[in-house]
């Protein structure tokens, strides 16, 4: 590999993960929310407690601008990873150049050189990147990380953390590529790293919500709110509710 290209392609993909699009869409649509995206709270079922969210992604944006909103700079956030590592797959499609951009562009996501390193948590931006490394990973490990945190485990946080999982063995299968499972490795590392502040705060609750059913649990927040729409929809209107 060329130590420049590796470097090029590092420095592309960090650069462009760095752009804010939930800061962006506020000050553009909201702009009495002044220059910084807030911290914002979630109801801790069955407490009076609360958790603060902390991250500067998605669903801090869906909180002021609403869910619609939210799903479009959720897409935005996947393509600024998606474009830059798909180029590199295309350009050099016999190196590994475009795991380093995909890599690099969730690094600058969580911690964007623009905002003082306080960025997202890297879900948008890992399934971006990966959907120009292997399309159908990103799709299969998706669904599979459905299927074992919301059905299997039944914990709407293992419906982020499965997915991710799932990567790692789907690599090895699909590739026998130790680079492609070195890539899944770091993907689930940089996603437990950036989620740190929020799974402190559920270790601390864990023993309160652990009684409580998994729909109350994903109500408290704006993506478990657009999971259960999606679940209602197949679900039809007279079935029970998780």
């Amino acid at each position: 590999m060329d130590v420049g290209i590796v470097l090029l392609s590092a420095f592309l993909g960090y650069i462009t993960g760095s752009i804010s699009f939930p800061r962006l869409a506020v000050r553009l649509f909201a702009p009495e929310e002044k220059k910084e995206l807030k911290d914002f709270e979630l109801d801790v079922p069955g407490s009076d407690r609360k958790m603060v969210v902390s991250a500067k992604g998605a669903s801090a944006a869906s909180e002021i601008l609403g869910s619609k909103a939210g799903c479009a700079i959720g897409l935005l956030d996947m393509a600024k990873v998606f474009i830059p590592t798909l180029l590199f797959r295309l350009y050099y499609p016999h190196q590994s150049y475009f795991l380093i951009t995909a890599l690099a562009g969730t690094i600058g996501h969580c911690w964007p050189v623009y905002y003082r390193f306080k960025g997202g948590r890297g879900f948008s931006t890992i399934y971006g990147g990966l959907l120009a490394v292997d399309w159908l990973g990103a799709i299969v490990c998706s669904i599979g990380g459905w299927i074992l945190g919301l059905v299997v485990f039944r914990n709407f946080l293992l419906v982020f953390l499965s997915g991710l999982w799932l990567l790692i063995p789907w690599m090895w299968f699909m590739t026998g590529n130790l680079t492609y499972v070195r890539y899944a490795l770091a993907v689930n590392i940089l996603f437990i790293l950036a989620m740190i502040p929020e799974l402190k705060q559920y270790l601390q609750f864990r023993d309160q919500v652990k009684n409580i059913s998994l729909s109350e649990t994903m109500i408290t927040n704006p993506m478990g709110r657009a999971m259960l729409r999606i679940m209602n929809y197949f679900r039809g209107p007279h079935k029970s509710k998780p």
